[in-house]
């Protein structure tokens, strides 16, 4: 019997045979990676035609304005993106067959390499206010902030699997409620702080509710609702918030009631302990507050892996309906990951408000979410070392590069970009299994991101 005979309805006889022979179709890497590279450069000509192809100049009388057409460096530009992606195409076409075990041999000498760098990062972050002037202590602080907006995200991101986008509403609800609470109240740094963890995490479970059903892009655009529904209602509330005006006077952290403020007396730190005022002894005490702050979301971040609710984020994150099957409490599970990762997210806002005794909406923003997403994502989703790494090279880059301002961004875009490409995971994107049947084994990212880990 022929092939023609033997073909399903509606499938011709071209596609039967080929059917038949279980032959696929040849493959064409250069074919494809010349019609990929020339509509990257047709979207490029698109963007840089009005950008940069036209440009306004004032004309000799003053009257009015002469528009001029720039075509070599358009053309400069669309050339560079077709031969930059070609070059890339090519590339990952010609990528040897074993990368996988090179992935994932790189992801087990990084867990390798983890045991020496973590201890040696957290010995340069406890003793760098002995050795370090002023604005290196701030910038630490300014990333060790981000470094604990990144780890309590990731309990969100990097274990539950929930994408969210509005993380800034638990930043900016923990900011106000110490705000509030001390200015309007008198109470103290420390009387605050579990209330604005408390509140944050009141607010996270509120957001979970909602949102139970809702997966992936959805998931995504509510949060990104909500994140901004927090910052107009903070703008608005002028009666509690004071709106755009912000708040101000917000009283700084003390050390056991005595206060880092100049003048001496018994009630002030330097007073107490005979020393000579200096602006760094606070600025060494709130580094070494959010310091430990940071090192208690890492330390419960961890914990929490091991017991059956981090075993159940991970689950939920590989696959809902299994969950459903095993007899997980899906409800619970989220509901638990927004709580905590938001509490986190509250005593990072309240220590914000603390350091800079003043706060506004404009602080609050939906950049800085995305600045704590690019964060989690650079690092590896579930990896509390590459987050940490992350946070280094994003803020504290962003901060070398202050002298290039005018160039400060399109380097910070190249560098993300040829990260992204190198490791399109993560700088750390293996992770370890927190329960393992014999030898403790690094799982590669290609398996985690099927839900084979």
């Amino acid at each position: 019997m022929s092939a023609a005979n033997i073909a399903p309805a509606g499938l011709d006889t071209e596609g039967s045979r080929r059917l038949m022979q279980d032959d696929p179709a040849p493959a064409r890497p250069g074919r494809d990676a010349l019609r990929d590279a020339a509509l990257s450069a047709l979207v490029a000509a698109g963007l840089f035609l009005p950008m940069v192809g036209l440009v306004t100049h004032e004309r000799e009388n003053g009257q009015g304005l002469l528009l001029q057409w720039r075509p070599v460096p358009v053309a400069v530009l669309v050339a560079l993106v077709f031969l930059g992606r070609l070059a890339l195409r090519l590339w990952q076409g010609n990528r040897p067959a074993r990368v996988y075990r090179s992935n994932r041999a790189f992801a087990e000498a990084l867990t390798r390499s983890g045991r020496f760098v973590a201890p040696l990062l957290l010995l340069i972050a406890l003793t760098m206010p002995f050795y370090a002037d002023r604005r290196w202590i701030d910038l630490g602080t300014l990333i060790l902030i981000y470094v604990m907006l990144g780890w309590g995200l990731n309990i969100v991101v990097g274990l539950a699997g929930l994408l969210d986008l509005g993380y800034v509403a638990f930043y900016a609800v923990g900011a106000y409620s110490f705000a509030l609470f001390s200015t309007r109240f008198g109470l103290g740094f420390w009387e605050c702080l579990p209330i604005a963890g408390a509140l944050a995490g009141l607010w996270g479970i509120l957001l979970g509710f909602p949102v139970l059903r809702l997966r992936g892009d959805y998931l995504a655009i509510v949060t990104l609702a909500f994140g901004e529904i927090i910052r107009v209602v903070i703008l608005n509330w002028t009666s509690l918030t004071n709106g755009p005006n912000g708040i101000l006077d917000i009283p700084r952290p003390t050390l056991f009631g005595l206060k880092f403020t100049a003048g001496g007396g018994s009630g002030t730190f330097a007073g107490f302990f005979g020393l000579q005022y200096s602006l760094t002894q606070r600025v060494a005490f709130l580094y070494y507050i959010i310091l430990g702050l940071a090192l208690l979301t890492n330390w419960v971040s961890l914990r929490l892996r091991r017991v059956p609710l981090g075993r159940a984020w991970e689950a939920l994150r590989e696959d809902e309906i299994a969950c459903r099957v095993l007899g997980i409490n899906v409800t619970v599970t989220k509901l638990t990951a927004f709580a905590i990762g938001a509490t986190f997210g509250g005593f990072a806002g309240a220590f914000f408000a603390t350091r800079n005794a003043f706060i506004s909406p404009e602080s609050f923003t939906f950049i800085e979410s995305a600045i704590v997403l690019l964060i989690v994502v650079l690092g590896g989703l579930g990896s509390q070392l590459g987050v940490a790494l992350a946070a280094i090279v994003a803020i504290g880059g962003a901060d070398l590069l202050q002298p290039l301002a005018t160039y400060r961004m399109l380097i910070f875009g190249l560098v993300l970009v040829t990260v992204m490409v190198l490791r399109p995971r993560g700088l750390v994107s293996g992770r370890t299994p927190s329960v393992v049947l014999g030898k403790r084994r690094e799982i590669a990212a290609e398996l985690v991101a099927e839900g084979r880990g």
